[in-house]
């Protein structure tokens, strides 16, 4: 999602361990549900009796709208949707009503960073495979898809709403100031391979005195979300000391901050949100949804900023799910609406109005699309540069501890960088409390 990444998720599967215990205009109108895209719904309803749907969302995605649309549709369905922006709170709730078996809603929008852990507790959805997911499968990017599967394939806990590539944001008269090349393409041709990025990264310092990249969680980030498995294997085993690429994540940073062209930045800080607006730094690597904070954050910088690809490939931080709990008791229902709300033109609708970044590649070659052109970006196709991201990002696998470990590994680096500590001895005692962090859970 965009605007909710704001609340950091550090430890997050133990809270949700805890509580089982106890994404402008808007496009044209759809005329009927099967009709936006074909075969995206497995049956019509053929019943004028009143239902109620209640929908659990989080933050702004603009699902309200959607909401009333389908009303025209089908007169006799209303969507109640409650929303939050806490999302722990939100999937706590959930957790609750499940354990409780009571209180849970009809549909339940599910973010990434929870999957895996309703991802075990399945048996309280119902399988959308069985309401008719498996025909409109082939419609979504297959990595997204893959992350609401069960292993073998069978079960899938949720229809893929929005994703959240990582693209490289950069201030355009930061880099002529430093006599490198601005354009979206010609950049990149500077920055195609980490190698490059590091050599380019040393050439604007040493010509400008400005860090090149805005801190080193989100660069760190940028290359550990490159690999597949991260720090957990499919079989939920700590392998990110074993990882080359977690290794490689690691060090490149480190490189960066000895270097000295990593900022001291700290996401969400008031400090880091000034830099972004006074040209503190030149780089920042985040994915999609981040387009809405920077423009947030950088007001006086409009038509400075533009985007072009990563070094080596996208990752992708960020997206959501719609589950159906086996509670409802209008589960056909609820499927005929998710499945309308999260098609083509229902994702097409989403992104023009609230950013969400369309799971359906579809989407990315209609003209209401590709055409769009961002005067913050200084006009440039910014849903091009997402679209491309978007379609270089594999499949990526989190594991229930992904958070906490991922904590640990960013306070090693912001020891090496605030601190001055060794790097491989920072490395050697994150490996031994992530370790430790698995033996206690």
């Amino acid at each position: 999602m965009n605007a909710i990444k704001k609340w950091s998720t550090a430890g997050t599967a133990l809270l949700l361990a805890a509580s089982m215990a106890a994404c402008s205009s808007t496009a044209s109108p759809a005329t009927e549900p099967a009709k936006a895209t074909a075969g995206e719904t497995k049956t019509e309803a053929k019943t004028d009796k009143p239902v109620e749907l209640i929908f659990w969302s989080l933050g702004t995605n603009g699902y309200e709208k959607l909401a009333e649309e389908y009303k025209t549709i089908k007169p006799n369905v209303t969507i109640k949707i409650q929303n939050t922006a806490d999302q722990t709170a939100h999937h706590n709730n959930m957790l609750t009503a499940l354990s409780a078996n009571k209180g849970a809603p009809d549909i339940f929008m599910l973010e990434i960073a929870f999957l895996e852990k309703f991802m075990e507790a399945k048996d309280k959805f119902n399988n959308l495979n069985d309401l008719g997911a498996g025909t409109i499968k082939t419609n979504y990017v297959d990595w997204k898809w893959q992350q609401g599967s069960s292993a073998d394939g069978k079960f899938q806990l949720g229809l893929p709403t929005d994703i959240g590539p990582t693209v490289v944001y950069y201030r355009t008269d930061l880099l002529e100031q430093a006599g490198i090349a601005s354009k979206p393409d010609e950049f990149y041709k500077e920055i195609a391979t980490w190698d490059k990025f590091a050599e380019t990264a040393a050439k604007f310092k040493q010509k400008t005195g400005k860090t090149f990249v805005d801190m080193p969680g989100l660069l760190f980030n940028g290359l550990r979300d490159q690999g597949n498995e991260i720090f957990y294997n499919k079989n939920e085993e700590f392998i990110g000391d074993t990882n080359p690429q977690i290794k490689k994540a690691y060090d490149f940073t480190v490189k960066g901050i000895k270097e000295g062209w990593v900022g001291k930045n700290v996401l969400w800080t008031p400090e880091w949100s000034k830099e972004t607006n006074d040209g503190g730094f030149a780089v920042m690597l985040a994915p999609a949804w981040m387009n809405g904070t920077i423009k947030g954050n950088a007001k006086d910088a409009s038509g400075k900023w533009m985007i072009t690809q990563m070094p080596e490939g996208a990752g992708n931080w960020g997206g959501s799910f719609l589950s159906i709990p086996k509670e409802s008791k209008n589960t056909k229902e609820a499927y005929e609406f998710i499945a309308w709300m999260d098609s083509k033109e229902g994702q097409l609708k989403s992104y023009i109005s609230n950013g969400l970044m369309p799971s359906i590649p579809a989407v990315y070659d209609d003209a209401r699309f590709k055409d769009l052109k961002d005067p913050y970006f200084n006009n440039q196709a910014t849903s091009v540069e997402f679209a491309k991201a978007a379609k270089s990002v594999k499949p990526i696998r989190y594991g229930k501890l992904h958070d906490a470990t991922d904590s640990i590994m960013k306070e090693a680096l912001m020891n090496v960088q605030q601190k001055g500590t060794d790097p491989q001895a920072e490395w050697d005692g994150a490996i031994k409390k992530i370790k430790e962090l698995n033996k206690r859970s």
